[in-house]
């Protein structure tokens, strides 16, 4: 009787050691998590991505891509505006749900003026109540991220997962306790029979999960997913009542998910001493098991549920994310606006004033009439691809998130389609002058077949190809285009394009200031096209030999006087 009382006495001693080291971790990263916050917000974003990370993220915008029909910024667009650096530098997300929810966001041009009135409005409200903000952000933070894998592809997975008896987990939680019943009974031959059925329970247990692992972390994430939207729900804050109404409507349907969710294990420890017991439990009892078996089917039934709930979350964080961003904006640049989007405009157009790139630090702003096509000329280097790119990431984030980076952004409604950081596609075997005439016809198709008009980019129209047939061709492409349901921004080196085009073409240039031997840029854009031209400057400032520099400029000079080359 002795004996059980003093292993009564250690065995509650463990238990509070246990109970208070868990404490203690928890306010420790608690404290962690609330200094990242206060110090990130605002901030330019230091996390670095993986390969997998990325893939993970898209996956959400990927499933969801055909529902939103052309609205959708398709890979070549986004990949010539090297918007994943602008999706990171957005992305002061905390949670797999905001991030991918942020991510899609970014994707899909959205026309509902409504719907991007309310998103601005409430990022607003966060950035002039930092602290409401970062209480939320909290919330999500402890929901964390899947990292690799990602939730909405395993949770639609489970309706592929065969349903499996948890006669065999009931066999190993019925050894594991009367093994340790026997410690009352005989302590040495329980030693020796823990140690037997430790190890058989352990094999089954490894051999039953090995099947459904993915999936245990995004039922212990959508576990997660619930708790976080309770909390969001208790919060007392009148600007999320809508998100509040609709998370409560959800969660009611989701009330299967209350019962011992916490059992199910995805394998990610705490690093407390409580959680590696937890671990050692399950593994001699099956408990993660048995209930994961129990709710496959309730959750499967419950799918579109558990979408609207993710998207809602995940609306909510992304705005949280802008609200930062704005910040950020206000700091480095000490402007942004809110998009001006004209619904159903006679002819497509843009104007904005005093406007930049949010990837450059220092960025010189530049400001444009109301135009409804623009040809753009310059020397190399000079910032006509930049201004192309900023032009265009503005009018993505205008009809996405609600806001550009200028004083002032104004345009219609348009879908946004590019045509410039192209390259041979070396899988298909295709040139890059293949791959390029390919790039424009979509966007002429589009223009000729979408419900909506097109804002179109296009840097160094044609130049897989000779002069001569780049020129003819290039020309009657743009023509065409600016006499279509488009507004057409083109940059070229083909100075020849500003005569044929400029009836239908606003010409608009940049210019360099050669000072010694050195080349300036001032980035500032210009009407008129471009008088001058630095190539061979270019060469003498990268320290070329003076032959070659005076032979090419002859060559140059006798080819523009006589129309032939020497």
């Amino acid at each position: 009787m002795d004996g059980i009382k003093g292993f009564l006495i250690v065995l509650a001693i463990i238990i509070v050691f246990f109970a208070v080291q868990s404490v203690t971790s928890k306010r420790a990263r608690d404290e962690r998590m609330r200094k990242f916050l206060d110090k990130s917000f605002g901030k330019r974003p230091e996390r670095e991505y993986k390969y997998e990370e990325y893939e993970r993220i898209r996956f959400y915008f990927d499933s969801e891509a055909s529902k939103n029909g052309e609205n959708v910024i398709d890979d070549i667009t986004w990949n010539d505006l090297s918007m994943d650096n602008i999706f990171m530098l957005i992305n002061h997300t905390n949670s797999s749900v905001g991030e991918e929810y942020l991510y899609k966001l970014l994707r899909t041009v959205n026309f509902n003026s409504d719907e991007l009135k309310e998103f601005d409005d409430l990022s607003e409200y966060f950035l002039n109540n930092p602290h409401m903000a970062k209480n939320i952000q909290y919330l999500f933070m402890e929901l964390g991220r899947t990292r690799s894998i990602s939730f909405f592809d395993f949770i639609h997975r489970l309706k592929d997962v065969k349903r499996k008896s948890n006669l065999i987990h009931y066999i190993c939680m019925a050894l594991g306790f009367a093994t340790i019943g026997m410690f009352f009974v005989n302590a040495a031959i329980a030693v020796f029979t823990l140690i037997v059925v430790f190890s058989f329970n352990i094999y089954t247990y490894y051999r039953e999960k090995s099947e459904v692992a993915n999936y245990f972390v995004c039922c212990k994430y959508l576990e997660g997913l619930t708790e976080t939207a309770l909390k969001v729900e208790k919060i007392d804050l009148p600007a999320i009542e809508t998100y509040q109404n609709k998370i409560k409507e959800l969660r009611g349907e989701l009330k299967y998910l209350n019962h011992n969710m916490y059992l199910i294990s995805d394998g990610n420890m705490d690093g407390s001493i409580a959680s590696v017991l937890l671990e050692y439990v399950k593994m001699l009892f099956h408990i993660d098991l048995i209930k994961f078996n129990s709710i496959v089917a309730d959750t499967v039934d419950k799918l579109d549920v558990i979408d609207k709930l993710y998207e809602t979350l995940g609306r909510l964080e992304s705005v949280l994310a802008v609200a930062s961003f704005k910040k950020l904006l206000m700091d480095e640049y000490g402007v942004y606006t809110k998009a001006d989007i004209k619904r159903n405009s006679d002819k497509p157009f843009v104007e904005f004033k005093e406007l930049y790139h949010p990837m450059i630090e220092g960025a010189v702003k530049n400001s444009m009439q109301k135009e409804h096509a623009v040809l753009l000329t310059g020397s190399n280097a000079s910032g006509k691809s930049t201004f192309l790119k900023t032009v265009a990431i503005n009018a993505i984030l205008s009809q996405t998130i609600g806001i550009a980076c200028a004083e002032s952004f104004s345009m219609n409604e348009s879908l946004i389609y590019s045509s410039m950081a192209l390259r041979d596609d070396l899988e298909s075997n295709e040139s890059y002058y293949i791959v390029e005439i390919k790039s424009l016809k979509r966007i002429l198709n589009k223009a000729q077949t979408g419900k909506k008009s097109v804002m179109c980019f296009i840097d160094e129209v044609l130049r897989g190809t000779n002069t001569v047939e780049r020129i003819a061709a290039s020309s009657v492409i743009l023509e065409k285009l600016s006499h279509m349901n488009t507004i057409c921004f083109a940059a070229t080196h083909d100075i020849e394009l500003t005569k044929l085009l400029e009836a239908s073409y606003k010409n608009y240039h940049f210019e360099e200031e050669v000072v010694e031997d050195d080349v300036l840029f001032n980035y500032r854009l210009k009407t008129g096209p471009a008088t001058t031209r630095n190539a061979i400057k270019l060469l003498k400032v990268i320290g070329y030999d003076a032959d070659i520099i005076n032979n090419a400029s002859s060559r140059a000079e006798t080819f523009f006087k006589t129309g032939n080359w020497n």
